[in-house]
């Protein structure tokens, strides 16, 4: 592919290319990020050793939820300017920290997580008027944003292909937002099961699954998977992974045009929709779990999750928005 671009769009500056990573200290000194915090995980930072020499401080994101985790480190990252190098949430705490105290971050993303392209994270806990905030720069290398083992990038691609998918039937859905997730589920669709995968093509389509779901919002899926990670505490991307093809299947029915096109996407001439499910469970498979079960999720979890998420606000972006019978219903067929 050998794509290479910078993207102005409003306050916020893409560049995406391979060796973008090396561009990183020249292209945040040029963008106003003069004496940053670095916000990472050890992993991460090992990855891009001339941000850690180039910040004034290093700040280690703990795991946990974003909404703790950026309230503990509101204090330690001071009024600098801040830069995430990490997953999706390393970029959501820096997100969060920003639009608690004000001032940019920028983000330079280590998975498929799309966080660096949407205005949508938890906001500091215990902290009154945080705003919802998108990193004012990002700088986007395949060969980083892709570099997670086999396993861990296929669950991380489907929390991409998530995101286009979700684009397509919400009530902001919109021409421009359409054109970059199918755009997005055709990339993943090619480049995942090549060996090695094409983690250019990945990158990709991460990125412009991520803008498509920052301009369209997100639904049912995502409404869903948070749940399930925030009360049985399961990793993201996997959960991601598992329940993607059983709401491919939801919507199926409900958004047959767009599904359709979702299908044809992924590889399916006759842009059949019942067709999407069986395409996203093939990708999905790849990541090693196909059922809940295996996620540590326990049967007992499933009614209070279909309940819980009925107060999630992005069900309401769900054409025919499940209520919590059939939800559960669709819990219970991926246990």
């Amino acid at each position: 592919m050998g794509e290479s671009f910078t993207w102005r769009d409003g306050e916020r500056t893409v560049r995406f290319g391979a060796g973008a990573l090396a561009e990183a200290p020249a292209l945040l000194a040029g963008s106003g990020f003069e004496g940053f915090v670095l916000l990472t995980t050890e992993r991460a930072a090992e990855a891009a050793p001339e941000l850690v020499r180039a910040a004034s401080d290093v700040l280690h994101v703990p795991l946990g939820k974003v909404d703790k985790v950026s309230a503990g480190l509101i204090e330690p990252a001071g009024t600098q300017p801040l830069v995430a190098v990490g997953g999706g949430r390393v970029v959501d705490t820096a997100k969060a920290i920003a639009g608690a105290r004000g001032g940019p971050c920028a983000a330079v993303p280590t998975t498929l997580s799309g966080a660096e392209m949407t205005p949508f994270h938890r906001t500091p806990e215990g902290i009154a008027g945080a705003r919802m905030g998108r990193p004012r720069l990002v700088v986007a290398d395949p060969d980083l944003m892709a570099s997670q083992p086999p396993t861990g990038l296929a669950a991380s691609a489907m929390n991409a292909l998530a995101h286009a998918m979700e684009a397509l039937y919400t009530p902001f859905a919109n021409p421009l937002s359409e054109l970059a997730a199918l755009r997005a589920a055709e990339l993943i669709a090619a480049g995942l099961p090549e060996d090695p995968p094409d983690r250019e093509a990945l990158a990709l389509g991460a990125l412009l699954g991520g803008y498509a779901a920052g301009v369209a919002g997100i639904a049912v899926h995502h409404a869903v998977c948070q749940t399930i990670v925030r009360t049985a505490g399961t990793p993201h991307a996997q959960t991601n992974a598992v329940m993607l093809p059983h709401f491919a299947g939801l919507m199926s029915s409900r958004a047959p045009a767009v599904m359709g096109e979702f299908a044809r996407a992924l590889g399916d001439g006759a842009g059949d929709p019942d067709a999407a499910a069986g395409r996203t469970a093939k990708l999905a498979a790849r990541c090693g779990h196909t059922r809940l079960s295996t996620l540590g999720v326990e049967e007992e979890q499933l009614g209070p999750a279909a309940a819980e998420a009925q107060q999630h606000p992005a069900l309401a972006n769900t054409p025919g928005a499940p209520g919590e019978a059939e939800l559960e219903r669709v819990l219970r067929s991926a246990l």
